[in-house]
């Protein structure tokens, strides 16, 4: 799963119990309880994976598949500001990779990585529905319309 290992507290245990309570510990409730402990953690390692497994008595490898399926989850910690490309069909026609490519260039980190400083995180996504607004860039909650490559420095110092 990943390669770094963390070690969870007894309030950590605790949180992912309390979280899976209160879905009952159904496991039909999974994609929920995710929701919740990434919304507590800020992702979602192995050893989180691991203890909500024993409480909804889910497969690891389901849960692992599903973390790793859906674009919303993430395995790894994510930056203060989490910048996220759009690259479905109508931001990838209009540029979204030389957008994608200036953050890369300017963050000095790739796709799934997060600076050393912890302030920001690139990821790419398939599609954010804001296709009249293509290339769209997302960093946290705020959305960028009809981004250009020369936009990616002001965008990032908005955040500096």
């Amino acid at each position: 799963m990943s390669s770094i290992k963390i070690k969870l507290r007894k309030k950590d245990i605790d949180k992912i119990s309390e979280i899976a309570s209160s879905f009952n510990n159904d496991e039909h409730e999974l994609i929920n309880v995710l929701h919740k402990c990434q919304e507590h953690f800020g992702y979602l390692p192995a050893e989180v994976q691991e203890v909500i497994s024993d409480k909804l008595q889910v497969p690891v490898a389901k849960i692992y598949g599903i973390v790793t399926f859906y674009s919303f989850f993430t395995i790894t910690p994510k930056g203060q500001n989490p910048i996220s490309i759009c690259m479905g069909t109508a931001c990838y026609v209009r540029g979204a990779e030389k957008v994608l490519e200036e953050f890369k260039k300017e963050l000095n980190i790739e796709v799934g990585q997060t600076t050393n400083d912890g302030k920001f995180s690139l990821s790419s996504l398939r599609c954010v529905g804001a296709c009249g607004l293509a290339p769209v860039v997302m960093v946290g909650d705020k959305t960028y319309g009809r981004v250009a490559p020369d936009d990616v420095k002001d965008i990032l110092k908005e955040y500096l």
